[in-house]
């Protein structure tokens, strides 16, 4: 059976540098009627476990450590047995949000998830946080960016831990090298293509952030 994408969205508040937002954060599901992984474990343990149901759970991938991707991991993981899965350079976020449980495994690049037939590449794309990874699959044609590409231009890099020039960098030499009819589905928000977002690169950098 193949792998599937299926996709949730979960409320709750992002908090950094003192401030705090409202907001709505997409949950991604790969998997099949078997084995699903978890992409971005957001706000609601209870809802993203009644997704996946009575399917094995096999990771929680962190595309990054912000408070808004990850409040619901421990909970997620607690209940189903599935490991905590976030790239070492986010370590220190991930403390702001879980000071006393350290995620299980940690993220390389060019590492390659697998579950239900579902092969994700794990892209380092440093520039909205240290740590933060995209995961490609190809076999899907999908590429799932979190908070480093949405539709219409590059994550946030105004707070601490972010870097504009480094997100440019890793969504041109990353994620702009990728197919250009590679779905891009995001952290918030709507989905979009590679090839959608390509010829605005330029116009980005002017802009400057």
């Amino acid at each position: 059976m193949a792998a599937r994408i299926e996709h949730l969205v979960t409320s709750g508040q992002f908090s950094l540098d003192g401030g705090t937002w409202d907001v709505d954060n997409n949950v991604w599901l790969v998997g099949d009627d078997h084995e699903v992984v978890v992409i971005d474990a957001a706000h609601d343990a209870d809802a993203i476990a009644e997704a996946v149901g009575d399917r094995r759970l096999a990771a929680i991938v962190c595309t990054h450590a912000h408070n808004d991707h990850i409040d619901a991991a421990p909970a997620l993981a607690e209940r189903t047995g599935a490991p905590i899965w976030l790239h070492p350079d986010d370590l220190p976020l991930w403390k702001q949000t879980h000071p006393d449980r350290l995620p299980d495994h940690w993220l390389a690049d060019g590492q390659v998830i697998e579950a239900a037939g579902a092969d994700l590449t794990v892209l380092h794309t440093p520039g909205h946080a240290p740590g933060a990874v995209c995961l490609y699959d190809p076999g899907l044609g999908t590429v799932f960016t979190g908070d480093t590409l949405f539709a219409g231009g590059p994550g946030a890099t105004g707070r601490s831990y972010s870097h504009f020039p480094t997100i440019i960098d890793s969504i041109r030499d990353r994620l702009l090298a990728l197919p250009v009819d590679t779905v891009v589905r995001t952290g918030h928000g709507d989905t979009t293509t590679i090839g959608a977002e390509a010829p605005q690169l330029q116009e980005w950098i002017a802009r400057g952030h």
